[in-house]
């Protein structure tokens, strides 16, 4: 049960986006090394939760400015139901491999992380909040944002 979840709330991520998310500083009152510049998610249009359609692909772009240098960034989803965030791990957790950010990342530069992932048709219809993050090798956000989402039927 809890792998079905994980995999509902990694899909929700890759639903869609048009400024439907929030940076996780501006909630947790945390501080990131990186900055958010803008978060894109295929097939989103202007509505309170973006649709993540059932058996199509999704596909997600962070464009995020470094404060530091990393050598290496590594993806982390969460999903949040019920107030509950649970971890889901990733097939690719390198976020500097076949993402578009070629590690080490430098301060003071531009980068444009983005992947996809198919939505497959038998995940259950509903809403939710997914958080993901970008972190360095200690482990601290570089990029960290929720994302809302619905799965839907076309």
């Amino acid at each position: 049960m809890i792998f079905k979840n994980s995999l509902i709330l990694l899909l929700c991520l890759f639903g869609a986006v048009y400024g439907k998310f929030i940076q996780c500083e501006e909630e947790e009152g945390k501080s990131r090394i990186g900055e958010v510049i803008d978060v894109e998610v295929s097939g989103c249009q202007n509505t309170k939760y973006c649709p993540l359609i059932r058996g199509r692909n999704a596909t997600i772009t962070i464009t995020f400015k470094a404060n530091e240098d990393s050598d290496e960034l590594k993806s982390v989803v969460h999903g949040e139901v019920l107030s509950v965030l649970v971890p889901f791990s990733l097939p690719n957790g390198n976020g500097c491999s076949e993402s578009g950010v070629t590690c080490p990342v430098k301060s003071g530069q531009t980068y444009k992380y983005s992947t996809s992932l198919p939505v497959l048709s038998e995940y259950p219809k509903m809403k939710l909040r997914v958080k993901w993050q970008l972190q360095n090798k200690e482990s601290s956000d570089f990029v960290c944002v929720f994302i809302f989402a619905q799965i839907k039927d076309a």
